[in-house]
């Protein structure tokens, strides 16, 4: 007698280590989606900052927001500067004046601890204690 094949209590053992494989991964998987959506967050924070930089050396003043058309000279906050936030990201920039600017981001996505990140430039302009550089992003 010849039976090929694989017995049940085999075929049971492989469904068992599956799952304990996918109750393993399944939470990776949620905290790598949040980890991706912070990294966003600052990286929009980083390019506006550039953005910024460069409508400052072109008005010698920040942008007291932005547009995703063309930069709008101005002086006093009235200027706008060419930006596109990442899609989810919800960015709001404070001027303070031609000694500099703050902006924080927010993203309704994020369901657990950190919920917004902020960058300044300019002396005690910053969004929070948890920004502590001027020019890097900070998370709180």
């Amino acid at each position: 007698m010849n039976r090929k094949g694989f017995t049940l209590i085999e075929l049971l053992i492989v469904v068992v280590i599956i799952g304990i494989l996918a109750a393993i991964a399944i939470p990776n998987f949620a905290t790598t989606k949040q980890r991706a959506i912070l990294a966003g967050m600052k990286t929009d924070l980083r390019n506006l900052a550039t953005a910024q930089e460069s409508f400052y050396f072109d008005n010698n003043d920040y942008a007291g927001g932005f547009t995703s058309g063309n930069s709008v000279a101005g002086t006093g906050g009235a200027g706008l500067v060419h930006f596109v936030p990442t899609v989810g990201n919800n960015i709001a920039i404070n001027y303070v004046g031609v000694t500099g600017y703050s902006a924080t981001v927010t993203n309704a996505l994020l369901t657990s601890g950190t919920s917004t990140c902020g960058i300044y430039m300019g002396p005690g302009n910053s969004p929070n204690p948890a920004v502590t550089s001027e020019g890097a992003p900070g998370c709180w």
